[in-house]
């Protein structure tokens, strides 16, 4: 009968059985060179807390004195409070092709000791690309999924992460990040695996599609496309391009263990050559006593026999048990498939651990002709 430990490995093995390979679109194994997002990062002031701000906080009550200053009034930063304001770092992702006056959504996490942002607003933040240029402005209304709550004795309850939040469409792009897309005389696909057979599976779609000689792969990882040279039809061109269903190759026979859960995923490509396992469990149990006895002396004299109490004697009492449970051998014919070691190794009663233990004495045997990867 399975037990629960193998019962939990067979729910998490991926079992990639080898057959007829299914058709995939052409955008889901490769992106388009240059075409991607760009991040965006910015500091700045979330005010309107419940007291669940930075406190005394000497950078964020400086920031307060900055804004304020910007808008005609003057104050010390000892005039200021901050529990109501958190200094905070605002992240957000800007996508190819997005236009100044477009919105994005904005991610805001704090930067001092603010226990949380509920109920907060974010004060006009510019967002700045790796080139320290401002691509977008962020403000706006913060939602907060966590909640914190705590109490005067010092007790508390933290639901979730309420030192983050978001601001939907929260910030609004001001500059647009320049590509070659309308310029350039050939695309570049990017694989996302990169793989000799598909890159050339892909290329072979595409000159089916359009005509030979449109699309060539010079190496394993990017397949370059001729481009046409009307840009107005180059929007079209993409579109179709990238609807072509192309047949990835067979991924390569691989047994990925992780170490910290457990997790066993075998590749339907692995195969296992000629070898015998036999695996059993050996317990041994050591029991340690001691017993003590006390010595003594009898001395004789006129008035008869004396004892003499002398120094206890402690003798030690071991008990060793071993036990052995004789599990069966199993063999592995020539060309095992993956269903035939999931099968051997179930009629033993394995678990996963045991399992691990029995890939890795295969691999280093030289039976398992798959790449054993420990993450």
């Amino acid at each position: 009968m399975m037990g629960a430990g193998m019962l939990r490995f067979l729910l998490l093995l991926v079992c990639l059985v080898p057959g007829a390979a299914l058709a995939d679109r052409l955008k889901d194994l490769a992106d388009v060179a240059g075409v991607r997002s760009n991040p965006l990062v910015g500091y700045g002031l979330v005010v309107g807390l419940n007291g669940s701000g930075d406190g005394n906080s000497g950078l964020t009550r400086q920031s307060m004195q900055s804004i304020i200053s910007r808008l005609g009034l003057e104050v010390g930063t000892n005039d200021l409070d901050a529990k109501n304001a958190a200094a905070v770092m605002v992240t957000a992702e800007l996508p190819p092709f997005l236009k100044p006056g477009q919105v994005l959504d904005v991610t805001v996490s704090t930067a001092g000791k603010a226990k949380s942002l509920q109920g907060g607003t974010l004060l006009m933040t510019p967002l700045m690309g790796a080139d320290g240029e401002v691509y977008a402005i962020a403000q706006g209304n913060l939602v907060v999924g966590g909640l914190g709550v705590q109490g005067g004795d010092g007790s508390s309850v933290v639901v979730n992460v309420p030192t983050v939040g978001r601001v939907p469409r929260g910030a609004t792009v001001e500059r647009m990040v320049e590509t070659s897309f309308l310029e350039t005389e050939y695309f570049v696909l990017n694989l996302n695996r990169p793989d000799f057979s598909t890159a050339s599976n892909v290329a072979d779609a595409i000159n089916e599609q359009f005509g030979a000689g449109v699309a060539v792969a010079f190496d394993g990882s990017s397949v370059r496309v001729r481009a046409p040279a009307d840009p107005a039809a180059r929007v079209p061109f993409m579109g179709l391009l990238q609807d072509i269903e192309v047949d990835p190759a067979a991924p390569p026979a691989q047994v990925i263990v992780n170490a910290r859960t457990g997790t066993v995923v075998i590749g339907g490509m692995v195969r296992v050559t000629p070898a015998a396992v036999s695996h059993g469990s050996l317990t041994v149990r050591v029991n340690e006593d001691f017993n003590v006895d006390q010595a003594a002396t009898v001395v004789n004299g006129q008035d008869g026999g004396v004892v003499v109490p002398g120094n206890a004697v402690v003798t030690p009492d071991t008990q060793i048990d071993v036990e052995q449970e004789n599990n069966p051998a199993f063999v592995f014919d020539p060309g095992v498939s993956l269903a035939s070691l999931v099968d051997a190794i179930n009629a033993v009663g394995a678990s996963a651990a045991d399992l691990v233990a029995i890939l890795e004495a295969l691999h280093r045997a030289g039976a398992l002709r798959a790449e054993l990867i420990v993450i």
